[in-house]
């Protein structure tokens, strides 16, 4: 599907940010520094606020809460020397997981999966984070993230984060994002597990708009996870000193749990697929029952309507016209050619 914000922009120079009206346009901007020893977290509504932390020597993580207010990220890109084409990338939220070395900064692009049990949907939402030397900055489509474990080991003293450096935290939110996959991947597994139950007890219509659905989350996933294995191997493998020898063990460890999803997205896509066959040959089957039984009727009915029309027909010279066991015996006539039809069925199995 084609996004009408991106088509919007045909036409418009390299680097211009386009404003989505039908979404959230106030962007709030969360600040937490640290170093091993000191901790400070604070809201504010304005980019400039962040602009002393450029310059500090401890580790700042910058998160705004969406992607829409066009003059903060400006203003915010200004302040941290971020590209143009960056910025405009940052603003459009269908892009190709992806990253982009920039000498000063990494720049990468992120799909968020997060399952809303109260509605039975997952929702994907575009992140962005940008890795400096002594800051990690994050930009989000809408309130609500899955790093809510990472502030907690944030506002802990001595916690590993605490005590290294900005890679390292850029690294636990890219795994706190690809850890949510495993816990998508879990509820749709349940789903599939009710639906293989519906299919073999009562399948109906509605079970197979249940194993569509799953297939449109499985695509999602897939279409997410597949460039997100090539970036978390480009980090690893860069050469960039914004990332440490040791934090690349960890993004070696974050590259194995996507080759993990890959492997249970292709098992949960066939399972699907062999859910769908399953499903149809039920119906299928079903319907050839009532269409045996129907056909069983049928065939029992058709020598009873030929001997009704036959005795029907009312000429004077007929047999058994005038005779005064004529109708007991036409009826016992289509009672015997019944049963000798069904027990000639029976026989055949073919009930």
């Amino acid at each position: 599907m084609i996004s009408k914000h991106r088509s919007e922009k045909a036409g418009l120079p390299p680097g211009t940010l386009l404003q989505n009206r039908t979404k959230k346009q106030s962007a709030e901007i969360s600040i937490i520094d640290y170093t091993p020893k000191t901790f400070q977290e604070k809201k504010v509504k304005k980019s400039a606020a962040c602009a002393p932390l450029k310059t500090k020597k401890s580790v700042s993580w910058i998160n705004v809460s969406t992607v829409n207010d066009v003059k903060q990220i400006e203003e915010l890109g200004n302040t941290f020397d971020i590209h143009s084409l960056v910025l405009e990338d940052i603003t459009n939220t269908d892009q190709r997981p992806k990253t982009e070395d920039h000498e000063k900064y990494i720049y990468t692009v992120l799909k968020m999966l997060s399952y809303n049990s109260t509605k039975g949907k997952t929702f994907i939402e575009q992140v962005s984070i940008l890795l400096g030397d002594n800051f990690v900055i994050s930009f989000q489509e809408a309130d609500g993230d899955v790093f809510n474990p990472i502030r907690e080991q944030i506002r802990k003293n001595e916690s590993r984060i605490r005590t290294s450096k900005s890679d390292f935290l850029a690294y636990s939110l890219i795994d706190s994002i690809v850890d949510n996959y495993f816990v998508v991947l879990e509820h749709i597994g349940e789903k599939i597990g009710k639906i293989e139950e519906q299919i073999f007890s009562h399948p109906n219509q509605h079970t197979m708009e249940k194993i569509h659905a799953l297939k449109r989350d499985i695509i999602f996933i897939r279409r997410s996870v597949w460039p997100l294995r090539e970036v978390i191997n480009n980090m690893q493998r860069s050469e960039s000193k914004l990332i440490g020898k040791e934090s690349k063990l960890y993004f070696r460890d974050v590259y194995d749990h996507t080759i993990q999803i890959m492997d249970t997205t292709e098992t949960f896509s066939d399972m699907l697929s062999n859910l769908l066959d399953v499903h149809l040959s039920k119906m299928t089957h079903g319907m050839n029952e009532v269409m045996k039984v129907l056909t069983i009727i049928a065939t029992v009915f058709i020598p009873l309507t030929f001997l009704t029309g036959l005795y029907g027909m009312n000429f004077i010279h007929m047999p058994e016209l005038q005779w005064r066991y004529g109708y007991p015996f036409a009826l016992g006539i289509m009672l015997v050619a019944a049963l000798l039809m069904l027990a000639y069925f029976k026989k055949k199995k073919w009930f």
